[in-house]
């Protein structure tokens, strides 16, 4: 049985995450983290995702649960997650990070790590995003280099802070790695007044904000005279959950190492 704890266990994702663990018979919930200070502290972890009553308590300080649980989950902010991440290394964890937005220097300090904490890094927890990555590879090689201008467009919710989103720099990489590029080099984040054509190796990103869209990610292969399009959408956070939570189980019986969703799911 591999015991969870969740950070930011009060937010959106937090008590999806705990609807989530409820689901899983070989998994259970260990602890929840609030901000520190915060007044939920204290409060049903149970209560506040909405599943009734279960006699654990959020704290607002992973030290007061660090012999309750073998394995965190933290979906937050960098430098929380950063912080989280040193702890668990301190302590013998595990960590499952689905934090997007990090800086290149604060990826730098997360790979510093890897031979410190077992810890599963990725951008979307979602079985079918990792295998929509895997599609992309075959897609990227069989017609990158054919004539086919490639563009990635992502759509989120109003209130997400990163743009583009993880998952879609993801993509980029992916498609970019195929096709033996560099993302530095070639992606395209902003395109305004005489931006002039597109050049024949240039990956193109557009973000949507808006409402309360889940998450939609979708890659088109044109040239003239056909437009090939792989499109995943989500429509509910309790598919990054079960992958987050699927991950949680995976990592808990591994070394040292940074692993991804593909290790997660046999897709390497």
């Amino acid at each position: 049985m591999t015991r969870i704890a969740i950070v930011g266990v009060a937010g959106r994702m937090g008590r999806t995450l705990v609807n989530a663990i409820e689901q899983q018979a070989e998994a259970t919930l260990a602890g929840g983290i609030v901000e520190p200070g915060s007044s939920l502290a204290g409060a049903d972890i149970g209560e506040l995702a909405g599943v009734g009553k279960r006699g654990i308590v959020a704290v607002d300080a992973l030290q007061s649960i660090v012999d309750d649980f073998d394995v965190l989950i933290d979906f937050t902010a960098p430098q929380v997650t950063l912080g989280n991440l040193a702890f668990c290394a301190e302590h013998g964890k595990r960590i499952v990070i689905g934090t997007t937005g990090m800086s290149d220097d604060e990826l730098a300090e997360l790979d510093s790590f890897r031979d410190k904490v077992a810890m599963v890094f990725a951008p979307n927890m979602s079985v079918g995003v990792n295998l929509t990555l895997k599609l992309l590879q075959t897609a990227a090689k069989a017609l990158g280099d054919e004539g086919y201008d490639i563009e990635v467009i992502e759509a989120h919710h109003r209130h997400k802070v990163d743009a583009p989103s993880g998952t879609a720099i993801k993509m980029g990489e992916v498609i970019a790695e195929s096709l033996g590029r560099s993302l530095k080099e070639h992606g395209v984040f902003e395109r305004v007044g005489q931006c002039g054509p597109r050049t024949d190796k240039e990956i193109g990103f557009a973000t949507v904000r808006a409402g309360d869209i889940v998450g939609e990610h979708t890659v088109m292969f044109a040239t003239e005279g056909e437009r090939i399009e792989i499109t995943h959408k989500a429509s509910s956070r309790m598919t990054f959950a079960k992958g987050a939570v699927r991950a949680a189980r995976w990592v808990a019986g591994k070394e040292n190492g940074r692993y991804d969703m593909q290790d997660v799911l046999g897709l390497e």
